[in-house]
């Protein structure tokens, strides 16, 4: 109450925030629910509400997060530089040139994309520009209300968790209010503090994703409906896609153009369906071969694929798998194949690359959910001296990448590809449908299903901790009425197998991992991004109706596991 007393008396320059202060007046819970917390930073930067208050995304919490980067960077190099991008997110353009002022009155040269960008093309810009750090305004393909603060170090990759912790130090260091440094954002322009990036920089990122193509043959009538869902996608993706030779393609009009209130699918995630429906519905006229999809700040990629009439959409696993054995096969096809290769993906990931990646050799490394583990790997390798191994990375939640040039997942590349592998395929009569089913028929009938349990506000956020603290502290013995035979804790970093333990040697993390008799597995997690706590199923039976039953059983099992349902 003290704090949000302050706020309601402090001279805001945003408008919109005094307006909101003054209407949640004597309504204890709201204030409460902008103000019991600082909005968490961490190696995923800020995401949250956009709205008046500590816990909430807005100038002020902006600002500050910025101030602390400021004296980060001030404190470990001189002259440090900083890249800048947004997304077409409620008040992101705001956000951007707000931090952008900050760093400028602290002696930080910015180079801000003077448009709304892709998330990957900020990292390309890091590393292109040799930044010191970079800041992407997004909240990826979370609802509306929400927006986000990305931070990256110079590799390109989302920082640390060093970095994360010593930003966040220098953060509770200040006031929100009083200790915060900022300048005229025209005046920063002006003197050349801030300096807008010109069009070669993504001209030359466009020319670094054409060098992860699977072939060099044009991929002439391939026919593409495509809906960037009122996001960042629409210029650099179809001129990824005429640069490959696909020319025939239909954008979806509800969903072309920037909107950060997503009017036509409030939850902008390539992974729902929902989200879809406006393609779909236009993938009945046009008959197409494919429909593309990209998430609000273009790192994640979602597909429907025309088959036997209909159009089925295909899960980020599916996708994730068809890729991978698409990139391995052609480069053995064509002998460029490097030697020792390597794929990366992550621990809720599907099982069945690894049969997969044995059978071309390629070793596959899993990693912590969140592509800057991916990165990291990536950057190991180039630390090796052995950049090129790197073949392929994907994790589940629809995200991809072929090659090192940036540092996250990268719908850009994703789409080129999927199109190149879809033409692939149609020249040998098949649909990415078939391609799949051959694959399923030589490694195993993989199902995977994501679960979210949601919980809302700092009750909600007590009872997702009291959950994985129960959950954690009494192993199941059985779950879906199979033996659980092995169990790993990421947080304690052990994993248990029968009387045996071994240790872990990933990073610490919240998550656990239940193996069951019949070779089905359970995963548990509470999100990085959203107040949810996430449950991967997965299940690998003699055929698809016996791994779609057996993932039945483990649905029905979850609520259970978790003490949300008896």
């Amino acid at each position: 109450m003290t704090e949000y007393d302050r706020w309601l008396h402090e001279n805001l320059d945003d408008p919109d925030l005094t307006e909101e202060l003054r209407s949640i007046q004597g309504k204890p819970d709201e204030i409460n629910d902008r103000f019991y917390r600082n909005l968490a930073f961490g190696t995923g930067g800020l995401r949250g509400v956009i709205g008046a208050g500590t816990n909430r995304m807005n100038v002020y919490t902006v600002r500050k997060a910025t101030q602390g980067l400021a004296n980060y960077l001030n404190a470990h190099g001189k002259n440090p530089s900083v890249a800048i991008a947004y997304d077409s997110r409620i008040k992101s353009d705001l956000f951007a040139k707000q931090a952008a002022a900050v760093l400028a009155a602290n002696g930080i040269h910015v180079h801000i994309y003077p448009w709304l960008s892709p998330t990957p093309t900020l990292s390309w810009a890091v590393r292109y520009l040799k930044c010191d750090a970079g800041i992407c305004i997004t909240a990826s393909h979370n609802p509306s209300k929400y927006n986000g603060y990305k931070v990256y170090g110079s590799d390109g990759c989302q920082i640390t968790l060093k970095m994360a912790d010593d930003i966040l130090a220098a953060i509770n260091a200040l006031d929100i209010f009083r200790d915060v440094k900022r300048m005229d954002y025209d005046e920063a322009v002006k003197s050349g503090m801030i300096r807008y990036i010109d069009d070669s920089v993504i001209d030359r990122y466009l020319d670094e994703v054409m060098k992860q193509r699977a072939f060099t043959r044009p991929c002439t009538g391939l026919k593409v409906v495509y809906t960037p869902l009122n996001g960042t996608g629409r210029v650099c993706v179809t001129r990824i896609l005429d640069m490959i030779g696909v020319k025939d393609v239909t954008i979806v009009p509800e969903q072309e153009f920037p909107d950060g209130t997503f009017k036509t699918c409030p939850y902008p995630n390539p992974e729902i369906r929902e989200a879809l429906q406006k393609g779909l519905e236009l993938c009945e006229k046009v008959q197409p071969d494919l429909l593309l999809a990209t998430d609000p700040d273009c790192d994640r990629c979602g597909i429907a694929v025309r088959h036997n009439g209909e159009y089925r959409l295909m899960t980020g696993n599916e996708v994730g798998t068809l890729l991978l054995d698409f990139v391995a096969r052609v480069r053995t096809e064509e002998g460029t194949m490097p030697k020792n290769p390597v794929a990366v993906t992550t621990i809720v990931s599907t099982d069945m690359v690894t049969p997969l990646a044995e059978h071309y050799g390629i070793e596959l490394r899993r990693v912590l959910t969140g592509f800057k583990y991916i990165g990291d790997q990536i950057a190991e390798l180039e630390s090796e001296g052995g950049a090129n191994r790197y073949v392929f990375g994907f994790e589940e939640s629809y995200g991809y990448l072929s090659g090192g040039y940036v540092r996250d997942k990268d719908a850009v590349d994703a789409s080129m590809l999927i199109c190149q592998m879809a033409y692939y395929y149609r020249e040998k009569g098949m649909t990415l449908i078939d391609a799949m089913e051959a694959l399923y028929k030589q490694y195993g009938y993989y199902e995977n299903e994501l679960l979210n349990f949601a919980f809302e506000g700092e009750d909600g956020m007590r009872k997702m901790n009291a959950i994985m603290d129960t959950t954690r502290n009494n192993p199941p013995k059985q779950i879906a009425g199979y033996d659980v035979v092995g169990w790993s804790d990421y947080l304690e970093s052990v994993r248990y197998d029968g009387d045996k333990t071994s240790p872990i040697t990933l990073p610490k993390s919240n998550v656990l991992e239940y193996r069951l008799s019949n070779g089905g597995k359970l995963i548990v997690r509470p999100s990085g991004t959203e107040p949810k706590i996430k449950v991967y199923l997965s299940a690998n039976g003699k055929n698809k109706e016996e791994s779609l039953a057996e993932v039945a059983k483990l649905r029905e099992a979850a609520p259970v596991l978790l003490g949300i349902q008896k």
